[in-house]
C-alpha cells in the first residue's frame, strides 16, 4: 500500500535522503577538513547578501551526471556538463566555471558530503570560494538546490543518459528555469533578479 501511495507523489522517494547518505560521516569517504554550514556568516542563511550558491550532482543512467548550481538569493540556476563524477573531474569543471562570474557574485558554495567534493581545498585555493558542507543526512540544508533538481527532472529523467546533452543544451534548459516567474521572488524571474544583482555590484 505504501509503495502504491508513493507513486502518486511528484517525487516518489519515501524520504528526502541524499544518495550519499551512507558515506556521510565526518571524514569517511576521503573528505577531510570539511567546514560545516554552521560556520557560515548569518547573512548567508537569511539570503541578505548575493553570491552564495548551493551545488549538487544530478545523476542519470550509466553513471552520467550534471553539476547543478543555484544562487540562494536570486534562485538563479547554472548547469555544468561533467564527464565523470570523480572528484578531480568535478573540481576541475567547477574551477573552470567559477571564472565566468565576478567574485562578488560567487563567494561560497554549499555541497553535501558526496565524495565528488573530496578535493574541495583544490577548488578553494585558485577561486577563493569557500566550500561549506551540509550535516550528514541533511539534504534539506540545500533546499534551493533540492527544489531545483526536482524541477530539472522534467528535462532530465533519472533513467536517461545525461552525457548526451551538450553544454549549449544545458544552458538552454537553465535559461528556461531562469525565465520562469517565482512566487518567492514576487513573481519576478531569477534572470531578472540576477541581472539586477549584477547591475548593483557593477
Amino acid at each position: 500500500m505504501k509503495k502504491e501511495l508513493l507513486e502518486h507523489l511528484r517525487r516518489t522517494r519515501a524520504m528526502r535522503r541524499s544518495r550519499h547518505h551512507t558515506l556521510k560521516t565526518q571524514d569517511h569517504g576521503g573528505i577531510h577538513d570539511t567546514v560545516s554550514i554552521s560556520e557560515r556568516p548569518a547573512t548567508v542563511e537569511d539570503r541578505a547578501v548575493p553570491g552564495h550558491w548551493e551545488g549538487d550532482l544530478l545523476c542519470g543512467s550509466g553513471s552520467s551526471q550534471i553539476a547543478t548550481l543555484v544562487e540562494r538569493q536570486t534562485r538563479y540556476v547554472m548547469l555544468i556538463k561533467i564527464a565523470s563524477k570523480d572528484n578531480e573531474t568535478v573540481v576541475n569543471a567547477l574551477i573552470g566555471h567559477a571564472g565566468k562570474l565576478p567574485q562578488e557574485l560567487y563567494k561560497s558554495l554549499k555541497w553535501d558530503r558526496g565524495t565528488e567534493m573530496a578535493g574541495h581545498k583544490r577548488f578553494t585555493v585558485p577561486t577563493d570560494i569557500q566550500v561549506y558542507f551540509c550535516d550528514p543526512q541533511h539534504p534539506w540544508q540545500r533546499g534551493s538546490n533540492e527544489n531545483t533538481n526536482g524541477l530539472l527532472r522534467q528535462y532530465f529523467p533519472k533513467d536517461t543518459d545525461l552525457s548526451m546533452h551538450s553544454q549549449a543544451n544545458l544552458n538552454a534548459v537553465a535559461r528556461r528555469l531562469n525565465e520562469r516567474p517565482r512566487k518567492t521572488l514576487n513573481y519576478e524571474t531569477p534572470a531578472q533578479r540576477f541581472q539586477q544583482t549584477i547591475a548593483s555590484t557593477g
